[in-house]
């Protein structure tokens, strides 16, 4: 994998999500290429072969945060803050270190059990979060579609580490791949580890999108009739396949008193 380094740009992010304000990409860029990923195609360079790292992402984002109050702070929108250069070049961790500094804190996603080694800085914040995302059943179907990612189980594990740890732990279970993820399975293993479980289908909106070319290809190598199958759920939100799916989920969530929010 070629790290280069990326052009002049701010790092800290406006955030989306409910109740967090700011996001930070520790990278540019996402050696794990899973396949569906809805960042591909905004994608600066090829991420099975480029990343892009900035040239001193302690000062920069240091001097950004001054600008504002100390808070929970959304890394892994874009990339995967534990992806397997950080290993070496640990850009992750050097953020998280200057958020403990700061007072701030981090809500993290992540495919990775790397973020484990991370834990003496976590349980340091205040209320930090950890979640990992998760889509397959089995690891076979898993590395048709995100080949450079780790194995379900261990992901799980990982949790397991953090929520024995004190962390405040959480699961993205996403994408739910219609006829391919079997999502009542997948929070059969989750719950035990997973604070609260967040459920989402796959959906792409542009037929032309490099997300979208990657699993036509895959589907189509592993069958035909797939495909005729699956492409119809995927471009239609209102497909009965979610409504069944999501009323299964619901009465899952009533029975069993799970924290789960389903947005399907």
């Amino acid at each position: 994998m070629k790290v280069s380094e990326c052009t002049s740009r701010p790092i800290l992010a406006a955030c989306g999500l409910k109740d967090i304000d700011y996001q930070v990409d520790t990278y540019v860029g996402c050696e794990h290429y899973c396949y569906y990923c809805y960042a591909l195609p905004q994608a600066e360079t090829d991420w099975s072969k480029e990343i892009l790292i900035y040239n001193d992402i302690v000062d920069q984002l240091g001097k950004e945060l001054d600008e504002i109050p100390p808070q929970t702070i959304y890394m892994g929108y874009h990339t995967d803050p534990y992806q397997p250069c950080e290993a070496e070049y640990r850009q992750t961790r050097k953020v998280l270190a200057l958020f403990l500094k700061n007072g701030f804190s981090a809500s993290i996603l992540t495919k990775s059990d790397l973020v484990v080694r991370d834990i003496d800085i976590l349980k340091e914040m205040n209320a930090a979060a950890i979640s990992v995302s998760v889509a397959f059943n089995d690891n076979q179907t898993r590395r048709l579609f995100e080949a450079n990612t780790i194995d379900t189980e261990k992901r799980i594990a990982a949790l397991n580490k953090l929520k024995e740890a004190g962390v405040r732990t959480g699961a993205l279970l996403c994408p739910v791949i219609p006829y391919i993820t079997d999502a009542i399975q997948m929070i059969a293993m989750l719950e035990p580890y997973a604070d609260v479980i967040w459920i989402y289908g796959l959906s792409i909106n542009d037929r032309s999108g490099q997300n979208w070319l990657n699993i036509q290809k895959i589907l189509r190598d592993q069958s035909p009739t797939l495909i005729e199958q699956i492409e119809p759920v995927i471009f239609s939100k209102d497909h009965s396949y979610w409504a069944e799916l999501r009323e299964s989920l619901e009465m899952l969530k009533k029975d069993r008193k799970l924290n789960l929010n389903i947005h399907i």
